[in-house]
């Protein structure tokens, strides 16, 4: 588990190639085409420079010497482990790992997934391997949350359950929790029907989005509101992980609120676009 490529350079795919350089492992990161790559490197570039103001690494240029951006897929051959962190669509995901299957050589490679939602059952078949394909789901902001959710299929050998654990513990530094291979796992299935909730509330007029935040952080202790919260995710995120949700359980509380989809719609999508519940500078 020394070679590690995470195919996505977004928010999660960059948070979780930095824990792995700093971890001391070589990493590829994969972008879509020259300017994402660009834009990937520059956002490691600021986190690993705001790590070494605070003193938790020594050389930020230390770590991003052990991190490559490529365009080339192909470059993932001789990784030991592959992360996918691409966009949150299932046709997507299903297409990516059935090009990992052809490309990377190593027998006993981890082909993980670090969806929130989607079921790694259907990752896994689309391969040769199921049994070395498993969900190891980060949360954002990946160099400073520790959880980790552990999410094989019921074709994931144990091999494959306990070399991930050992990656994410004992490399890494995390710390992992068993989740069953269902929409959601254990976060975003209690997570999702809360923000939704909170924005059903705000949709009706109940009350404004700085009260129901308030609300929550001055009355429950939560470190922040549904609303702010749903703006660091991302709109778009939140909606597809509840699609994801509705689709496998078919429960109202999973259903997107029409607010949510006219947002989604509009290109409010949170702190990424600088607009959703809140604006941002």
């Amino acid at each position: 588990m020394k070679n590690v490529a995470v195919v996505g350079g977004g928010l999660m795919g960059s948070g979780i190639a930095e824990v792995s350089a700093r971890a001391g492992h070589d990493v590829i990161v994969i972008e879509s085409n020259e300017d994402a790559g660009k834009a990937a490197l520059g956002r490691l570039e600021k986190s690993l420079q705001r790590a070494e103001a605070k003193g938790k690494i020594d050389s930020a240029s230390a770590v991003l010497a052990r991190i490559r951006v490529e365009t080339d897929l192909g470059s993932v051959a001789d990784r030991d482990v592959v992360v996918e962190a691409i966009v949150e669509d299932e046709a997507a995901k299903v297409a990516l790992f059935k090009q990992l299957d052809q490309i990377v050589e190593a027998p006993d490679a981890i082909l993980a997934s670090n969806t929130s939602s989607i079921p790694i059952m259907k990752l896994g078949v689309v391969t040769s391997r199921p049994t070395q394909v498993i969900g190891i789901h980060f949360f954002n902001p990946v160099p400073v949350l520790q959880l980790v959710e552990l999410v094989p299929s019921l074709l994931t050998s144990t091999d494959t359950t306990e070399r991930s654990r050992a990656w994410v513990e004992g490399s890494l530094g995390k710390q992992a929790i068993d989740c069953q291979d269902r929409a959601g796992f254990v976060v975003n299935a209690l997570l999702i029907p809360f923000i939704l909730s909170a924005i059903r509330m705000f949709e009706s007029g109940f009350a404004s989005a700085e009260d129901i935040d308030r609300g929550l952080v001055l009355g429950a202790a939560h470190p922040q509101g549904p609303l702010a919260l749903a703006d660091l995710i991302g709109l778009d995120t939140t909606k597809a992980v509840a699609e994801s949700l509705y689709d496998e359980f078919k429960e109202p509380l999973y259903a997107a609120p029409p607010l949510l989809q006219r947002m989604v719609d509009a290109g409010l999508l949170g702190r990424k676009t600088g607009r959703g519940f809140y604006t941002y500078a």
